[in-house]
Order: C-alpha cells, then structure tokens, then sequence
C-alpha cells in the first residue's frame, strides 16, 4: 500500500491521474454533446427537457454525474499541484519527453484550465443547479394524441412546490410536466456577452484538447508508430475541432433565433 501511495504522490502518479481522469472528461464530452444536439430539435424543447429529466432522474446516472464532479475536482487540483511543483523545481512536462517544439496550447495549459474551470463554475451554477435546487426553471406540459402523434405544449404551473415530473394517460393523449431546461437555455443564450464567453470558452476546450488528448496517451505510455498518428488525428479533428465547434454552434444559433422574435 505505502508503495501504491508513494506512486501516486510521485510527480509521474500525479501525470497518470491527470491523464485517467483528462480521458474520463473526454468521454463525458461527447456524451454531453450528443444530449445537447437535441436543443437543434424542432419539437418545443421536448426532446432535450426529457433529456435533461432522464439525467436527473436515472439514478445510475446521477451516481456517474458525482463521479464527473469528482473527476473535474481532481483533474484541477492535480493541474494546480503540478504548476505549482514546476516553478518549485526545473521544468516537468505534463507529457513524455519529446524534441519536438512546445505548441502554443502546451505552454498554456494553466490559463487554458483557469479559463474551463471558471466556464464549468458559471454553468452548472447557470444551468445545473437551478435545475436541481431552485424554483426559477419553469415547468412544460407535452400532451401528445397516441393515435396521431400529435403534439401541443403550454406552460405548468404545479401547486405543489416539491413537484418534479409526471407522467400519464388521459383516454388516447400521454401528458408530461417536466421542467422547462430549454427554456432556461434559450433565456442563457439569448444574452450576447454570455455567448461570447461561452464562445470563447469552447476555443479554450479547443487548444486544451489539442495537447491534452494526446499527451495524456503519451503519459499512459501507449505510445506507437502505427497508433499514435491515429490519436493525433482524433485529438486535433475530433477533440480540437469537432467537439468544440458542436458546443459553440449551440448559443450562436439561438442567440441568432433570438434576434428574429
């Protein structure tokens, strides 16, 4: 156990639990993105309100989502205790040892991360925890005919304070109350100095995954000729390009919808 311990505490433990837990993200990330893709939805917010109620509502899923937090904590903490090492002692790359030039987004990881760590602050407290433990959120009823695959929406009010969700059946129409998450985002997205920072949040996820992704391979040691130009792919066009320009597109395109009420 102590030599367990005593490989953790190690500068290279504390590289492998920044690369273990940087690649945990990296998954959530496109997770996130592919439940996000349903705000595109033309359905009055439905498809990502009852996204956003599975998620919050599924218990294996909420214990994945404390482990996403812890995941988060740890990465910044190890991130902070490395910078600070560093300028301790000579210089420790958060990679392997390569000849190669340092790239602008490996020299820079530290504002990079200060930069995601304030975004994820600003957005849970935006979006995730008025969701959970406030009554600002509205609520959405979704009446939809079986028979014909109609469906109207309108505004619920519900009398009880502690309500969350329901679901039910009234002769040949299903009707569910959810909380309205799209229309807080809507709201979000709306306010063009908040999209700006959420913009330039995404170039940060950007240039922080166009070194993290494969540096956290490179400290895992899975390192090969055949494989590794693979990886670089996948982290440059995937992680540096795709995910980010997907979460981007998201306030750019309502705050333009919101520009033609």
């Amino acid at each position: 156990m102590s030599e367990f311990k005593q490989t953790f505490n190690s500068s290279l433990g504390k590289k492998l639990i920044m690369a273990l837990t940087g690649l945990f993200l990296c998954t959530f990330l496109i997770v996130h993105l592919g439940g996000n893709l349903l705000l595109f939805c033309d359905d009055n917010g439905y498809s990502f309100n009852m996204y956003a109620n599975f998620l919050t509502h599924f218990p294996p899923i909420e214990v994945v989502a404390y482990i996403l937090y812890l995941a988060i904590i740890v990465h910044a903490l190890y991130a902070l205790i490395l910078t600070v090492n560093n300028t301790k002692a000579r210089p420790v790359a958060y990679v392997a040892h390569n000849d190669a030039p340092a790239s602008w987004s490996s020299k820079n990881m530290g504002l990079l991360g200060s930069i995601l760590l304030l975004f994820i602050v600003i957005h849970m407290g935006d979006f995730w925890y008025k969701y959970k433990f406030t009554h600002t959120v509205g609520y959405k009823e979704y009446r939809t005919n079986v028979l014909t695959n109609q469906t109207t929406v309108s505004d619920f009010t519900p009398a009880d304070p502690t309500f969350e969700h329901s679901s039910t059946t009234e002769g040949d129409t299903e009707i569910i109350r959810v909380k309205d998450l799209h229309a807080r985002v809507a709201n979000s997205f709306s306010n063009v100095w908040y999209d700006l920072f959420y913009v330039i949040a995404m170039g940060a996820v950007a240039f922080h995954l166009l070194h993290g992704f494969q540096s956290a391979f490179q400290t895992l040691g899975w390192r090969h000729r055949k494989y590794t130009p693979i990886v670089k792919f996948i982290g440059t066009w995937f992680f540096g390009v795709i995910i980010p320009l997907g979460f981007a597109l998201m306030p750019i395109v309502y705050y333009l919808k919101s520009l033609g009420r």
